[in-house]
């Protein structure tokens, strides 16, 4: 299996994905969609958690993707051992990517801190569709 598929974690297996039109109903579509095809599994993480992380994921995707020709936010989760990773793609440059530490009366720049402090890992860098890929991890996402 591909490295990108690995996460660091040994083999992964896809569980869901979808893909979305760069715009901001995209971000409610997301979350929705994403509790609707993760609620079969009865994960032992906090779903509230995972979806605020990607909703967090998506809106920067939105908001900061760039092409020249018409694109989209390609969102997917895996498990990994007992760990769910979430990956969210777009075509902007994994160099632009940056968690940032706003001061008290910034209106933004709170998504990856949000996601570093929720996720036990996450991580920046090019897609394997082109652009950029940013992933987080939750441990011990599965019930034993």
């Amino acid at each position: 299996m591909a490295d990108a598929a690995r996460g660091g974690l040994g083999e992964a297996f896809p569980l869901g994905g979808m893909t979305l039109y760069p715009v901001p109903e995209s971000v409610s579509r997301a979350r929705r969609w994403f509790r609707k095809f993760t609620a079969s599994y009865d994960l032992a993480c906090s779903i509230d958690d995972c979806v605020l992380m990607l909703s967090e994921l998506v809106t920067n995707a939105v908001l900061y993707g760039e092409a020249e020709e018409s694109w989209r936010v390609r969102v997917e989760w895996w498990r990994a051992g007992e760990s769910l990773r979430v990956d969210v793609h777009n075509p902007g440059f994994p160099a632009d990517v940056r968690r940032r530490d706003p001061d008290a009366d910034d209106a933004h720049g709170r998504g990856l801190l949000l996601v570093d402090a929720l996720s036990d890992n996450w991580s920046v860098g090019p897609s394997r569709f082109g652009g950029t890929v940013v992933s987080f991890r939750i441990d011990a996402a599965w019930k034993p």
